[in-house]
């Protein structure tokens, strides 16, 4: 592609989506010859609306850069056709309450610093945090060819059952069968489209849904989530060997409420027993990536929807541990 078009396709914004149309993935074609620019978009996740205001966009442009006129076509797209997703990360946890969806949270927030593109699927149907803990409110739409997610403040996309529903507290009273299915149509229908890492927060558990996600994404590798309990052993050994039946290597493991730390006495306080870290990383034979504390800061940002303005280097720390576990692009 000509590099100065490119250029001027990088700066149209899909509405909607916040994002431009190469990083949707959703330039098909482009020729340029006498004085015109023909440019083929896919149509994936966008309405008629939609297409026509992106089109009229990108005339103006294109004349606006190049003084050219620019003719641009649609054509029909599937979501899948257009994602292109580097590395899929399940966070997951054998048990409800560790954390597991703070650690998503941090761990995107850590990528995002280091100039990775990260998307975030919340896959905990019944319980989903994480719009909220990233402050995306609304309601995701779309069109018959896919969904687009709603974007956070620093540009991440975000998609979460809770984005689909009239009302935040509109409860998920379905039985399996129906999970499973919204499950996999995260996996068909929602336009990513080019992101360096897709993080999934997995249900708790060991159950049908994780079943369903680890069968539906392809999924790179698990990170597990646990604090320091006395439950913890049989909780990472359940996780881990989930992991291992479904093929899936565990990249890492995080201690989640590990200490609180009292600057008055300059002291760590392990509130829930001593740390684990080192003989659950043992476990999994998988590093320690991180040991997270009780932090009324961080839990007041994400009350908020303000994570990613948390300041620690504790996230720093848990986004290079990480990136050591798993080779990523070329920066």
């Amino acid at each position: 592609m000509d590099e100065q078009i490119a250029r001027v396709l990088d700066s149209v914004i899909v509405p909607g989506a916040e994002r431009s149309l190469l990083q949707l993935g959703l330039v098909r074609d482009v020729e340029r010859a006498d004085g015109q620019v023909h440019i083929v978009l896919g149509d994936a996740a966008l309405a008629d609306e939609s297409q026509q205001a992106v089109a009229e966009s990108v005339r103006v442009a294109v004349a606006a850069v190049t003084g050219e006129d620019a003719f641009v076509e649609f054509t029909s797209m599937t979501t899948e056709e257009a994602n292109d997703v580097r590395h899929t990360v399940a966070i997951m946890s054998g048990k409800g309450g560790v954390g597991k969806s703070l650690v998503t949270g941090l761990l995107a927030v850590a990528l995002g610093r280091a100039g990775y593109s990260v998307g975030i699927l919340d896959a905990d149907l019944t319980g989903p945090s994480i719009p909220k803990m990233f402050g995306v409110e609304g309601r995701a739409y779309g069109s018959s060819s896919g969904i687009l997610p709603l974007v956070s403040s620093s540009g991440k996309p975000v998609m979460s059952m809770n984005l689909l529903l009239e009302s935040n507290d509109q409860p998920v009273i379905w039985r399996g069968p129906l999970i499973d299915k919204a499950l996999r149509q995260f996996g068909k229908d929602v336009l990513w489209g080019k992101l360096d890492y897709l993080l999934i927060d997995l249900p708790p558990g060991t159950a049908d849904a994780v079943l369903t996600v680890m069968q539906a994404f392809p999924i790179d590798g698990v990170v597990v989530v646990f604090t320091p309990q006395d439950l913890v052993e049989m909780i990472v050994r359940k996780a881990i060997n989930m992991a291992v039946m479904m093929q899936k290597r565990v990249l890492g493991v995080v201690e989640n409420m590990s200490y609180l730390y009292v600057p008055e006495i300059d002291k760590r306080l392990e509130l829930f027993g001593p740390s684990r870290g080192d003989e659950m990383a043992k476990i999994a034979g998988a590093p320690l990536l991180g040991r997270i504390p009780v932090d009324p800061t961080l839990a007041a940002l994400c009350d908020r929807g303000r994570i990613e303005d948390y300041k620690s280097d504790i996230v720093t720390t848990l986004g290079e541990n990480f990136l050591k576990t798993l080779d990523g692009p070329a920066r």
